[in-house]
Order: C-alpha cells, then sequence, then structure tokens
C-alpha cells in the first residue's frame, strides 16, 4: 500500500466522523492546555515564593559563628576515664564575631574564575529608639553597589533611592514594618543605640521591603562606611562576606572549601534554605501529575472513539482487506487517524495554552506584602511545551494502537458472510 493512499482513507473516515473527531481533539486540545497553564501558573508562582528568599541569599556565606566551649576546666583537674564529671555549664568561646584578614581574602575570592561577585557585610545589633520603647533590630552595613549588582537591592527599595546611602553620610533605610511602627517617614532622624551602649542618629532615606514581614520588622541598611562608624571599628572590619556563584549547585562542595582554606564558618544556599526547595519540588511534582493525569484521560477518551469507528466500519474494513489490503496496512490507516487527532489537538492545546498564561500573566496582583510583584507570576519555560507537545503524540499513539491492533485482525469472510 502507498503511504499517500493510507492517509487519504484515513482522512475520509476523520471526515465521515467528523463530529467524533472534533470531540476528541478538543479532549486533546483541553487537557495541553490545562497543562501548559497549570504547569506554567505553578513554576511561575515557584520562582516568585523561592525568590522572596534566594534571590536575597547569597550562595556562600562566610562568617564566623559563636560555638560551645566542649573543653571544660574541672576536665583538666579529675581522671574523666574513672571519674564522671556532673558539672555542665558548657558556655560559648570568646570568638571574634568578625573576618580575619578579611580584605585579602575577598581579593582571592574575586580571582577565582568559579565566583560571579562578592559582597562584604557588617551586621550590627541595635534598639531604635523610639520615645521611652526601645525596638530590638539589625543594621545591614553593605556595599551599596555589590549589593544592588547581586542581590537586586533596588528592586525591594519601595521607597527612595538605593544609592542615597553612598551619596548621604549617616543614612539609613528602614524595613518597611519598622518604619511603620516608629511612624517614621522619608527625611525623619531616628537614634538607634548599639549592643554597647553607643548612640547615633541617622537619616531616613528610604524604606526597603522584601515580602517577609518579620525581616521587615528588624532589618535595615546602612552604608559599609556608616555600620562601622556605628560600631566603632575599622574599615577592614567585616562581619560577613557574601559569594554568589556562576553555578549555584556547586555551592555545598566550595563552601567546605572555602571553610577550610579561610579558617572560617561557611554555610551554602542549599543548606539555608533547604525548605524552600523541598516545597517547590512538591508544588512543580503535584503539577506534572495533574497536566499527565489530564492527558491520560484525554487518551481513553479516544481510544472509546476510535474502538466506536472500528466497530461502525467493519464493512469498510472488511472491504479493504478482501481488496487486497494487509492487517498492517489496515493498523496504519487507524494509527493515522490517533496521531491526526493528536497531533492537531496537541498543536491547538500549546497555542491556547500560551494564550491562557499571556491571559493570566496581565491580570493585576496587587498586595502590600509584595510591593514589586504588579501581575500573577507566570512561568513560559520552553520545556513545557516541549514535554506537552510529545505526551500528546504518545498518548494519542498508544491510545490508537489497541483498536489498530483490533481492525487489523478482522476477518472479512465472516463480516462479508454476516452481511
Amino acid at each position: 500500500m502507498k503511504i499517500n493512499l493510507g492517509f487519504e482513507i484515513a482522512k475520509s473516515l476523520l471526515i465521515a466522523r467528523w463530529r467524533q473527531t472534533l470531540v476528541a481533539a478538543i479532549g486533546v486540545t483541553f487537557s495541553i492546555t490545562m497543562f501548559i497553564t497549570l504547569l506554567g501558573f505553578m513554576n511561575g508562582l515557584n520562582e516568585l515564593l523561592d525568590g522572596l528568599i534566594i534571590n536575597r541569599t547569597p550562595h556562600i556565606r562566610l562568617y564566623n559563628d559563636v560555638k560551645a566551649n566542649t573543653k571544660q576546666p574541672i576536665n583538666n583537674k579529675i581522671d574523666t576515664t574513672k571519674n564522671y564529671n556532673f558539672i555542665a555549664s558548657l558556655k560559648p568561646t570568646s570568638v571574634r564575631l568578625n573576618i580575619y584578614n578579611a580584605k585579602p581574602i575577598i581579593e582571592l575570592l574575586r580571582k577565582d574564575k568559579r565566583v560571579l561577585g562578592v559582597s562584604p557585610k557588617v551586621s550590627a545589633q541595635v534598639f531604635y529608639n523610639v520615645g521611652e520603647i526601645d525596638i530590638n533590630g539589625v543594621i545591614n552595613g553593605v556595599d551599596v553597589n555589590e549589593e544592588e549588582k547581586l542581590f537586586a537591592f533596588n528592586d525591594y527599595v519601595v521607597e527612595g533611592k538605593y544609592n542615597d546611602l553612598n551619596e548621604i553620610p549617616n543614612s539609613i533605610i528602614l524595613g518597611k514594618v519598622a518604619a511603620q511602627k516608629m511612624l517614621a517617614s522619608i527625611g525623619d532622624l531616628i537614634q538607634v543605640t548599639t549592643a554597647k551602649g553607643e548612640r547615633i542618629k541617622l537619616k531616613v532615606v528610604g524604606f526597603f521591603q522584601s515580602g517577609l514581614q518579620d525581616v521587615d520588622k528588624v532589618q535595615s541598611y546602612c552604608s559599609l562606611n556608616t555600620t562601622q562608624k556605628l560600631l566603632g571599628v575599622s574599615n577592614s572590619y567585616y562581619t560577613d562576606i557574601q559569594v554568589k556563584l556562576h553555578n549555584i549547585e556547586l555551592a555545598p562542595k566550595i563552601a567546605k572549601e572555602f571553610a577550610e582554606n579561610f579558617e572560617v564558618d561557611a554555610i551554602d544556599i542549599q543548606t539555608s534554605n533547604s525548605q524552600f526547595e523541598t516545597g517547590s519540588f512538591v508544588r512543580t511534582l503535584i503539577s506534572y501529575a495533574v497536566g499527565i493525569t489530564l492527558l491520560i484521560v484525554a487518551g481513553f477518551g479516544i481510544y472509546n472513539i476510535l474502538n466506536m469507528m472500528i466497530y461502525e466500519k467493519m464493512d469498510s474494513i472488511a472491504i479493504l482487506k478482501a481488496i487486497g489490503f494487509s492487517g498492517s496496512n489496515v493498523k496504519f490507516i487507524f494509527l493515522s487517524i490517533a496521531l491526526t487527532i493528536g497531533i492537531i489537538g496537541g498543536s491547538a492545546g500549546l497555542i491556547f495554552g500560551l494564550g491562557l498564561s499571556s491571559l493570566i500573566d496581565q491580570i493585576p496582583f496587587n498586595t502590600a506584602a509584595l510591593p514589586t510583584v504588579k501581575t500573577y507570576p507566570v512561568s513560559y519555560n520552553p520545556i513545557f511545551y516541549v514535554i506537552g507537545g510529545i505526551f500528546s503524540i504518545v498518548t494519542t499513539y498508544f491510545a490508537g494502537l489497541f483498536p489498530a491492533k483490533r481492525a487489523s485482525k478482522i476477518d472479512p469472510v465472516i463480516i462479508i458472510r454476516g452481511k
């Protein structure tokens, strides 16, 4: 049998039962549309939620952690192999909070080809003085330009200009919630007290909002120089070195390497934000499961329609086989019908899925917690469309395979004799 002839026969059968063909194609179209839309929306939501934390988190953070002292003085006086010490008064060891030789370390990191960028930070525990009330807070002294380059700092400054920290001495960008508690406005002077009791007045030049209320009610930002002056330390004093890599997957391995080489504590982004990665994985898994279920249901619809078509076309199949068509020829014809439905329905589903995703992407989404988000988040990852297209063809192929096999085994003599 010539392939063109097989396609012509399949086309005739499709047109003869065009209503059933249309229903089957609509089923595939609807499934692919919802598959694309669901995955795009869920992954857009994942990217938004993860971005609130991961985009603001260094891939590797170098710092000095406070550790408990495992060596008790009393153990130096008694033989612990024969006696027991019941005195449990472990206290943290006296460690420097700043990183020793921070500037040479930063220079070495910037020369490392695996490193995208480095941003030093000085973290200061303070109290915001509001009348007779002291509000607990943290001031992050940052290199403003590096913070913007590596962590999109400006995206989270909802009022004011982030670069004013460099241009205006003794300035501060307050967390939005902290500013609301203090009734502070841009241009106001606020007073803060350090852990050592030093007081200083800072000028408010902007408000920062990450979308995480627990963060925004304590965190504020100053320049490195202002924070170092606030603590009364030299300009080589850094409590953290934030590192971003070209490849985030290498963060756990490189963090261990840096910790050993520089004799500091290091934590990677996977360890510090493992709960967010788990949540994203579960949400994505649910999206794929629902989308694949829709496609399988559409496949059963195609299977039932082809079964009915075979039953109603017994005479035509018998005639085809009687005039010389083999079982494989008949199988080819019905598989062509199934794949035609899958390709047409799948293609339409991809187009409608893209259109529906674009529509959702235009719907306003305004919330005070996420000021930088204006519309519902949608991901347009091409892999979703590739998976949807392939799966629509595979599903319809197997949906048509079993009816096609049945049609190929029909005995024309029995059919004609019955008639």
